[in-house]
């Protein structure tokens, strides 16, 4: 996360933007001057990775998964391994572009593409974000609504709450509560476990694809690209690499921990998505997750008669701790962009933009889950990681195209096979949302395909 920025990253964004105007002159690197060996070498270096891995499975994630286990049962499983391999390879590109270049993804988009590109890169970006923080809201709402308090009195409480906290408290100390309170996700492999007795239809709906092309279904499964693979995972990702100045002597190390962090995001999602499957199944109905109550039964292998509150609680943490993470990444990303004074350690006429941008999303975000009608949180949530799924492809054509730029990158570009993988996977997402876009244009022409 870019929080907190001082004199140090300011020095080494400029260092970057002059070595990207006179690339034959060598500017030492100030970076990565300690070599560091082995286990602590790797745990040193580890962190960005996995973090932006754990963000994947906040209140849109946990929603779109268990969503997908009620109403598909096991039966979508096997695009899990193509989400793991996608993601995997975006993140790696993102984690080396951060570390050769130690500037963030839109200061590069800036420099290469110019202040249009940038300008539309930026929108899709607070647009995504939006409907992040929008996903994210509705999750606290849909959390404490579980234990009997209405949205009317929770979305205020908790985005003026969120907001004082930026501006006047201590977030570091709420981050670590929250992401504490986030480990709760953790009962979903023990539930998965405790409540299958058979692993063979499990493993074989991952070989095994199916693909319904009915709009439900199609929707759902852009949900889940998008919920796994989001705009603001790829932003926030460079940025924490390139302020952690990990060096290129570390980029295998790096390289490693942004595979982690993408194998455990997917790894956590397949147990969510069995354990609601198995909560179908032990229920002898189809289970409809209208509510944050329905989608709890899926830990009740675990928590028997406490599912509900385990899962109000964690689902409550990793709502406020991303509807706090994502307005502040929005605005100092965009900030960035365009050179602009940001840093929650300033006073708001220091940096009027940063604190404006900000205060917007998280504004936004709050107004739209107070104004859909009651019952519709689940709804908005998945609704939000479709609009993830549809923009994602824009972001990672500007990620390929940068990590292919050898101005930049000099001799760590992508080489042919990197490259067969990285436009294989935009590829892949486009095809996915193509798909989308044509099935519902044929059933708006009364044209059924399902």
């Amino acid at each position: 996360m870019t929080i907190g920025r001082g004199l140090r990253d300011m020095v080494v964004a400029q260092r970057g933007r002059v070595a990207s105007r006179l690339p034959d002159v060598p500017v030492p690197r100030l970076r990565g001057r300690f070599r560091r060996r082995g286990l602590l070498a790797f745990l040193a270096v580890m962190g960005p990775g996995i973090i932006a891995g754990v963000a994947g499975n906040d209140a849109g994630g946990l929603t779109t998964y268990s969503v997908l286990g009620a109403e598909t049962g096991l039966t979508m499983l096997w695009i899990f391994p193509l989400t793991i391999l996608i993601l995997a390879i975006v993140q790696e590109m993102v984690a080396r572009l951060g570390v050769i270049t130690g500037q963030g993804l839109s200061d590069l988009i800036r420099e290469r593409f110019g202040v249009r590109w940038t300008v539309f890169a930026m929108g899709v970006l607070l647009l995504a974000n939006v409907a992040n923080t929008i996903a994210n809201m509705a999750g606290a709402a849909a959390a404490l609504d579980i234990f009997g308090i209405p949205k009317i009195v929770t979305v205020p409480v908790v985005a003026v709450a969120i907001w004082s906290l930026v501006l006047f408290g201590s977030y570091r100390i709420v981050e670590r509560v929250f992401l504490l309170v986030m480990l709760v996700f953790l009962a979903y492999p023990i539930a998965a476990i405790m409540a299958t007795d058979d692993w063979t239809p499990v493993f074989k709906a991952f070989v095994t694809p199916t693909l319904p092309l009915d709009p439900a279904t199609l929707l759902l499964l852009v949900a889940v690209v998008g919920t796994t693979i989001t705009p603001y995972m790829q932003f926030y990702l460079q940025s924490a690499v390139a302020e952690k100045g990990i060096g290129e002597e570390e980029l295998r190390l790096e390289q490693a921990d942004a595979v982690v962090g993408s194998v455990w995001t997917n790894v956590i999602a397949v147990f969510i998505v069995v354990a609601t499957a198995a909560a179908v199944v032990a229920g002898g109905a189809a289970l409809t997750i209208t509510s944050a109550a329905d989608a709890a039964k899926a830990l009740e292998p675990v928590a028997g008669p406490f599912a509900e509150v385990l899962f109000g609680i964690g689902l409550f943490g990793a709502s406020v701790l991303a509807a706090t993470i994502m307005p502040i990444s929005t605005a100092f990303v965009i900030c960035e962009a365009f050179g602009w004074e940001s840093g929650v350690g300033k006073r708001f006429s220091d940096a009027p933009v940063f604190f404006g941008i900000y205060t917007f999303v998280l504004a936004l975000g709050a107004i739209v889950v107070l104004l859909v009608p009651e019952g519709s949180l689940v709804g908005i949530i998945v609704g939000s990681q479709n609009l993830q799924g549809l923009l994602l492809p824009i972001v990672l054509v500007f990620l390929v195209l940068l990590v292919n730029d050898k101005r930049l990158m000099g001799a760590y570009v992508n080489g042919r096979w990197g490259n067969v993988l990285a436009w294989g996977a935009v590829s892949l997402v486009v095809a996915l949302n193509a798909i989308l876009l044509g099935v519902t244009l044929l059933g708006a022409l009364g044209v059924s395909v399902g």
